[in-house]
Parts: C-alpha cells; sequence; structure tokens
C-alpha cells in the first residue's frame, strides 16, 4: 500500500527524482511481480504529486508587465492576456 502522506510531503525534486528511480527498476525487468505492483503503485502516487506541485507552481506564474517606456510597470497573472 502506497503511504499518501509519505508522498504528500515530498517536493517536487524528491518525488521527481524517486519517480525517474522506480521507472529504472521497472524498465530493468529484474523485480518481482509483487514488488513491480508496489513500485506501480508507489509511481502512479509519486506522479500525481508531481503534477499538483507542477499545477500550483503554474498558477502563481505571474507575468512582468512593462510601461510605454519599457520600464517594468508591475505583474500580471499569466493567463491574463
Amino acid at each position: 500500500m502506497v503511504d499518501a502522506a509519505d508522498v504528500n510531503a515530498l517536493s517536487f525534486e524528491k518525488a521527481l527524482a524517486e519517480l525517474e528511480t522506480i521507472v529504472a527498476k521497472l524498465e530493468g525487468g529484474n523485480v518481482p511481480l509483487e514488488e513491480s505492483i508496489a513500485l506501480y503503485a508507489r509511481g502512479e502516487a509519486l506522479k500525481a504529486r508531481c503534477d499538483t506541485l507542477l499545477k500550483d507552481a503554474e498558477a502563481r506564474v505571474e507575468k512582468i508587465t512593462l510601461s510605454a517606456d519599457g520600464r517594468p510597470a508591475g505583474t500580471q497573472p499569466l493567463d491574463g492576456e
């Protein structure tokens, strides 16, 4: 069983690194079936965590607006074009 609290505590970088390790193990093909299933479930949870963190980051990204003379004048949401 995947420990959701454990996965939800990971930073994007740590979750991605663990996910890459899992993918390498599964692609290697030398993992017993039961362990493969557990690794796959953990990988799915890690992927979901990375997706959530990326969406959160995208929501916070802002575009710098410039005044008529080309100087920074403020920010607006990236999607607010």
